[in-house]
């Protein structure tokens, strides 16, 4: 996590999308290990790269609120928004897709889920104050 010099305006949403980061990774650390293991036949699970998917996702919610806020203009702090609000929905998916997979570590992309949801709703509310 990037140490930024600028403290963003709504915190509880950046901090929320710090925790997502730390959940998608520990997430990722564990399905990794039970998805990394070659099937009979030799191929690989597919699911495997969906972990790597959430935590470059979830990496890019912090630095995108912050470059949102610092926006001159209310048309780019929107725009900025929107492109968030698409990330968020595109991890969401992806969170989805893993909890398909043949893993002990489903419950743990449902507890990623539920913060993603919180994420969503926090976000709403600071997309009407931008």
């Amino acid at each position: 996590i990037k140490a930024m010099t600028y403290i963003p305006r709504n915190t509880h949403l950046y901090n929320q999308a710090i925790e997502i980061l730390r959940l998608s990774r520990s997430v990722s650390n564990y399905l990794v290990y039970d998805l990394a293991h070659l099937k009979k036949d030799g191929s690989e699970d597919p699911y495997v790269y969906f972990t790597g998917d959430i935590v470059r996702q979830s990496d890019s919610l912090a630095p995108e609120i912050l470059k949102a806020e610092n926006m001159a203009f209310q048309d780019d702090r929107l725009k900025q928004a929107a492109s968030i609000e698409r990330l968020t929905s595109s991890l969401y998916r992806t969170c989805e897709r893993l909890e398909r997979a043949e893993s002990n570590g489903k419950d743990f992309v449902r507890i990623l889920r539920r913060e993603i949801r919180k994420f969503r709703k926090l976000q709403h509310k600071w997309m009407m104050t931008l």
